[in-house]
């Protein structure tokens, strides 16, 4: 028979390896669940090291356009003082009333002089004007305002400028106002011949 001692050692035994199992068991989970946050750590740095890496080349592109394209909307607003002058020196030359002044001549030129130099700032900042006339029509770049039926032109060819555009770098900063050429339909075609 067993003495009570030895029965207490042998219940020790087996409660030991039972012990040591769970205690490893608890060990391996704390294991993995350390490799786990390691893991989720890991992925958490390298996201915020790549939204960091886009933020700076998104804020150095802003500063980049910024520099190129500082004055879009100074130079935008500028075109309107071009036009003016343009339209005022239309506007005096064929006015009646200053046709007879000895004067008007003198007074041109001078308009003339400062629509040259403003149109010498425009080039020296990368703002040019769109030349239109004889092309085809770029919707990106012309804006038709009417279309003019001629046959003997290719149709979608510029045939007038209305309004001259401008591009300040590579963007449009306004679309040229054109008017285009197209076919004459069978309707207008056969009017013009009942016409004669």
């Amino acid at each position: 028979m067993q003495t009570k001692k030895e029965s207490e050692t042998e219940k020790k035994q087996e409660v030991e390896p039972s012990k040591e199992k769970e205690v490893k068991e608890h060990k391996e989970k704390v294991a993995l669940t350390i490799e786990e946050k390691f893991k989720q750590t890991e992925e958490k740095l390298l996201r915020t090291l790549a939204e960091s890496e886009n933020q700076r080349r998104r804020f150095e592109k802003e500063v980049k356009e910024a520099i190129d394209f500082g004055g879009f909307n100074f130079a935008k607003e500028t075109l309107t003082l071009l036009d003016n002058l343009q339209r005022a020196k239309v506007s005096i030359k064929n006015d009646q009333s200053f046709k007879d002044k000895e004067d008007l001549n003198k007074f041109l030129k001078n308009l003339e002089v400062i629509e040259k130099d403003l149109v010498g700032i425009f080039e020296k900042n990368n703002i040019k004007k769109i030349q239109c006339l004889k092309k085809k029509f770029d919707p990106n770049i012309h804006q038709a305002m009417l279309e003019v039926e001629d046959d003997s032109l290719e149709p979608g060819l510029i045939v007038q400028e209305i309004q001259p555009g401008y591009m300040f770098q590579e963007r449009l900063l306004r679309p040229s106002f054109v008017a285009v050429s197209k076919k004459k339909t069978n309707k207008d075609k056969k009017q013009d011949n009942k016409g004669k």
